[in-house]
């Protein structure tokens, strides 16, 4: 089961522990996660919505005035009990709870990790990011995520290869900073701005990590 399924059935379990539902809720609620994620929430037509979950358009009225309510409502509670706990999760197992001969091991791993992550996952991560602009509580739940669960893994590979003579004496917060930039940066031009450009992904990755060694290393 690939990583995307995974994180689409954390959601519907999320979903299904809302004893409030109804069955016909909760079929809704399950039809749009798919479809939100497979199509984008702009794509996604409330009667796709209904066909999908087997109910009568009419019925998403009855519970939700908008489609947008429907997102808001429903899907982005589910998001923030579920999707940035499971992003932090595998990225603490697959990437920080490993052992690296030098700093730019672990920069290409880093990388190549969260690269095949949001190629696996690119419509779930689209709709996490734009309602994360709109909504302070994703936000908030972000940052707890990441400050839980995230920094002190990055501090810590950061402050070893600082004492090693492989990075630059600059403040933690700053190395971090560079290299979320760089990364993210190349995440959000190559899935979601320039999808269809023409990529060299190996090489682009290469190019992303000497940019980020020459600058502080």
């Amino acid at each position: 089961m690939t990583e995307s399924k995974d994180i689409l059935t954390q959601m519907l379990a999320v979903a299904e522990q809302d004893k409030k539902m109804s069955e016909k809720q909760k079929k809704i609620v399950a039809a749009a996660i798919e479809l939100f994620a497979e199509r984008g929430f702009a794509a996604t037509s409330t009667s796709e919505i209904a066909k999908r979950a087997g109910v009568a358009e009419g019925t998403i009225f009855r519970h939700y005035k908008t489609k947008k309510d429907l997102l808001s409502s429903i899907t982005v509670p589910i998001m923030i009990e579920s999707v940035a706990p499971f992003l932090a999760q595998t990225f603490v197992a697959e990437v920080f709870e490993q052992e690296y001969p030098d700093f730019r091991t672990f920069l290409i791993t880093l990388i190549k990790n969260r690269f095949e992550f949001v190629r696996e996952n690119t419509q779930v991560i689209k709709i996490y990011m734009q309602e994360m602009l709109y909504h302070e509580e994703i936000r908030d739940q972000f940052s707890r995520v990441f400050m839980v669960h995230v920094k002190g893994q990055f501090d810590g590979i950061i402050n070893f290869y600082k004492e090693r003579g492989e990075i630059n004496d600059m403040p933690s917060s700053t190395i971090m900073r560079t290299l979320i930039t760089n990364i993210v940066g190349l995440m959000i031009t190559r899935f979601m701005i320039m999808p269809k450009a023409e990529w060299n992904d190996e090489a682009e990755i290469e190019r992303t990590v000497r940019c980020i060694i020459e600058g502080i290393s």
